[in-house]
């Protein structure tokens, strides 16, 4: 059973931020200590990406392992309270996630997705990153 009351719910999901989370900012450090130069969330691409790299057409997706369902990642579990509420609203996400990397991919685009989970273990992301912007 929820125990929480509806709106103190609603108070809790609205901290959740879609930008600027402590995964992203890590991974455009990272980006921007490379050497790399780059927009944020670009409105004239489909799903507004996180990091945009213009000459290189070149997107970096952060993604939240709970929110986009990381396959085989244990933060990615669906909770067992509200599954009417929570399995549309996630299978929803990763809906749109495909959708937009199809869009994006149309377009001449090529993406990288950051995991959450996978910013751990920073040298590995750094060559990954250097090998996908190389």
């Amino acid at each position: 059973m929820d125990t929480l009351s509806p709106e103190r719910r609603s108070a809790n999901m609205r901290k959740i931020r879609s930008r600027d989370t402590s995964p992203e900012i890590l991974v455009r450090r990272l980006v921007h200590g490379m050497g790399f130069r780059f927009r944020l969330h670009d409105t004239r691409l489909p799903g507004k990406p996180d990091i945009v790299l213009p000459r290189l057409k070149r997107i970096i997706e952060v993604r939240g392992c709970f929110w986009h369902q990381h396959p085989g990642c244990i933060d990615s579990h669906i909770p067992k309270t509200r599954l009417k509420y929570w399995v549309p609203k996630l299978a929803k996400n990763k809906r749109r996630d495909k959708e937009n990397e199809a869009k994006l991919n149309a377009l001449g685009w090529r993406m990288f997705v950051v995991w959450e989970c996978e910013i751990k273990d920073t040298k590995k992301l750094v060559k990954r990153l250097a090998r996908f912007l190389g």
